[in-house]
């Protein structure tokens, strides 16, 4: 009895921590979870990272595609694994501070299930618009457009409440535009029935539209980041065009079970940073149209916390439901 009681208390000594502390991680293959179908733009980042970040880890790390419940199911999943650094999420900013306000029960909250690790990359939005507004070059000339005529202008998104649909909403409200929103079941479609006419403009992906763009079928009006998009280096950013505090972009966060360990969160943050810092890395990225950016730790949990007020206010004021 004496020597269980012994060795128990030895289990809790420095000594035990420390060899703990000692083993290798990873000592098994990581799974990074996303919450999306293969071939879409988070899975494609984080299928890029993971390559990347084993490497420099010195493992393997599984990609594992989970969507549904309104990608909340990855986020759910992640939250009620152990925080040991073997189960971990790539998710945007639909899920990660979106979804809180159109979820008011979601079962995981991102903000107290979740630690942040890093900041992976971002991807910025064009403004296109079809045929249906054929004397519309410029984004002045769009929202000129939309204020003489209240309410007439269409746009279409990827789905209610995705990234394009935001980020339009977000516009309409900073130009003092009042335009209808007609959301589809993926970017495909929606940018078919602006090519074919149906509907005005759409904000989405520029490597959605580059083709499209390039091929004359849409016109590109601005892009919705701070800098120009590397895929269309002509097209002016919104505030180049004339629209002031006004920027929106897709991101894409690295993040994990609350509780992650100091020395694991720490390897993962610096590793991450280091494989963002990789030439093929950057490479491949920018050819998905998304620019790496290695935030950190402390600083991405700040961003997630700003981004979650700002999109909530366009949520609220945009009365924007997942009906």
């Amino acid at each position: 009895m004496h020597r269980r009681t012994a060795l128990a208390l030895l289990a809790t000594t420095p000594l035990a921590t420390a060899v703990r502390a000692q083993e290798k991680y990873p000592s098994r293959p990581i799974t990074l979870v996303v919450a999306y179908t293969p071939g879409g733009g988070t899975d494609a980042v984080a299928r890029v990272l993971a390559a990347r970040l084993g490497q420099v880890l010195g493992g393997q790390i599984i990609v594992d595609n989970k969507p549904g419940a309104g990608s909340n199911l990855a986020t759910e999943m992640v939250a009620r694994a152990r925080p040991d650094g073997y189960t971990l999420l790539v998710g945007n900013q639909g899920p990660m501070v979106v979804n809180p306000h159109l979820f008011p029960s979601m079962p995981a909250d991102p903000e107290t299930t979740l630690d942040p690790i890093a900041l992976i990359a971002d991807t910025t939005l064009v403004v296109v618009v079809g045929p249906r507004l054929p004397g519309v070059k410029t984004l002045a000339a769009l929202i000129e457009d939309g204020r003489k005529r209240p309410g007439a202008l269409t746009y279409a998104s990827a789905s209610n409440a995705s990234a394009s649909h935001l980020a339009a909403a977000l516009l309409c409200e900073v130009a003092g535009v009042s335009a209808r929103h007609v959301p589809y079941r993926g970017a495909a479609p929606a940018l078919n029935d602006v090519v074919g006419g149906h509907v005005d403009f759409m904000i989405t992906t520029v490597p959605s539209a580059t083709g499209l763009i390039e091929g004359g079928k849409l016109t590109a009006l601005a892009v919705t980041g701070q800098q120009r998009a590397a895929l269309l280096p002509s097209v002016p950013t919104a505030l180049e065009a004339g629209v002031i505090g006004y920027t929106a972009s897709a991101w894409y966060g690295l993040l994990a079970p609350k509780g992650l360990p100091p020395d694991i969160l720490a390897r993962l943050e610096s590793a991450t940073a280091e494989s963002l810092g990789d030439a093929q890395v950057q490479t491949r990225l920018k050819a998905d149209g998304a620019s790496p950016i290695a935030m950190g730790s402390a600083a991405f949990g700040a961003f997630m916390k700003r981004e979650r007020a700002r999109w909530g206010e366009v949520v609220r004021k945009a009365r924007i439901t997942v009906d």
